[in-house]
């Protein structure tokens, strides 16, 4: 188990604090769970729920015992058909400190459009890599990927019309897969690169194409993105799709 904090590789990779609020920021639908049941809430529209959720320290002393337990689910699927397309959960536990009944299957905060106040306990993010947990001061300092909102129509763009580049990337790839590859596609992309999933006859494994810089504002990634085609073009290695 790791727990939360730097990445392995700085400046390459997003905190774990930085993934929680991405994934929140571009989910379109979570399912929350208390007393028992379980209510799919959709319409999020991609807007980051930590608008209208607002979290707040649990008391000390444990004061809240009679307040319900609420357990809200996030989970980040790839955009693009690879396989294992689930690529993150998070979970936030707490408890409610306004009414159950505020939540609704059209969207949370709905009764007065203030949104939903829950006493956060912990935040849980799971990925290939195992479980981390991430803190409210973490929550509260980290800001979502400025590529979140738009990373969907960005790598299905890449891929359904310009798959001659998806190709291109792999002379990028380092070092060279030992298998061969069946298919390369972009699974992830976040302001500090895009990452391939090398799928094998038997198994997959995922490659980080760092940008040049990280981006600040997506209206950069045009211009990082064509810096990793440049770069790939400066490559001679064949890649190892078969033709």
């Amino acid at each position: 188990m790791r727990m939360s904090g730097a990445p392995a590789t700085p400046a390459a990779l997003p905190t774990d604090a930085e993934r929680v609020r991405s994934i929140l920021a571009a989910a379109h639908s979570m399912t929350a769970v208390t007393d028992g049941l379980r209510t799919e809430v959709r319409h999020l529209d991609g807007g980051d729920p930590m608008g209208r959720l607002h979290l707040h320290p649990a008391e000390p002393g444990g004061h809240a015992e009679h307040r319900p337990p609420i357990r809200l689910e996030f989970t980040d699927v790839a955009p693009t058909p690879v396989r294992d397309r689930v690529r993150a959960r998070v979970t936030l536990v707490g408890r409610l400190l306004s009414p159950y009944a505020a939540l609704t299957p059209d969207g949370y905060g709905a009764g007065d459009g203030d949104g939903t106040c829950m006493e956060f306990e912990r935040s849980v993010l799971e990925t290939a890599d195992g479980f981390s947990y991430v803190g409210l001061d973490e929550l509260d300092a980290a800001l979502p990927d400025p590529l979140a909102p738009y990373e969907a129509g960005m790598l299905t763009h890449l891929l359904d019309d310009h798959p001659d580049l998806v190709t291109l990337l792999l002379r990028l790839v380092q070092p060279l897969p030992a298998a061969p590859v069946v298919r390369a596609l972009p699974v992830a992309m976040d302001r500090y690169g895009i990452t391939l999933r090398l799928e094998e006859r038997r198994g997959h494994r995922d490659v980080r194409l760092p940008f040049p810089s990280p981006l600040d504002d997506v209206e950069q990634s045009g211009a990082q993105i064509q810096a990793l085609f440049s770069a790939a073009r400066r490559r001679s290695h064949r890649n190892t799709l078969p033709a």
